[in-house]
This record gives C-alpha cells, structure tokens and sequence, in this order.
C-alpha cells in the first residue's frame, strides 16, 4: 500500500475517497528500561531504550493504519502525519493517520 505525506501522488489520480483512517498505539517502557534509561541520562547522550520503543511504536502505528485502510477498501493512504502524547509518566501514545483513498494510473496527457 502506497503511503505519502502530500496530497497527490504523480502519475496517479484520486478516484475515491474512504474518509479518515488513524492507527493508535499505547506503549509504556517496563521497570527494568525506565532504570536503565534514568542511568543512561545521567552520563547525557541518546537513550537508546526510548529510541527503540518510538521507532517501534510508530512502526506499529503505522502498520495499524495500513490495516485500517484495507479494511474500508483503499489501495493508499495520502496525508499521513504522526502525533504522540504523553500519558501519565511512563506511557506514550502514538498516533499514524491520514485520508484513505483509491487511486488509478492517471490518463497519458
């Protein structure tokens, strides 16, 4: 499935709209990474554990999202943008959402 962040794909035209379509992941870090993280900050750098559960967690959204616009009947998703949040201290929430739709080869102009 073709995933894009513009609005329009060269070469192809929007021939259906299926409407709005997210994938939601919720993920918390256990005990023994939240440690290991907080001594990790203490010498400064990247914390590769976080690191690790983002690049993970988007991936999951987005797989989530794919699947999500399968199921209404798209062949791509345009407009695709992340969000996360925080929730309580030690959970993150990210987001993958876009606009569903079908798209056809364009005419030869």
């Amino acid at each position: 499935m073709l995933v894009t962040t513009t609005e329009n794909v060269p070469g192809y035209r929007v021939t259906a709209v299926k409407g709005q379509i997210f994938g939601v992941v919720v993920r918390s870090r256990s005990l023994v990474g939240n440690v290991s993280a907080a001594l990790r900050s203490l010498g400064g750098g990247e914390i590769t554990e976080y690191t690790r559960l983002v690049e993970d967690t988007r991936r999951h959204a987005l797989d989530r999202m794919i699947e999500n616009a399968r199921l209404v009947g798209a062949n791509a998703v345009v407009m695709m943008r992340f969000d996360s949040s925080e929730m309580g201290q030690t959970m993150t929430e990210v987001v993958a959402y876009g606009t569903a739709v079908v798209l056809d080869p364009a005419p030869p102009a």
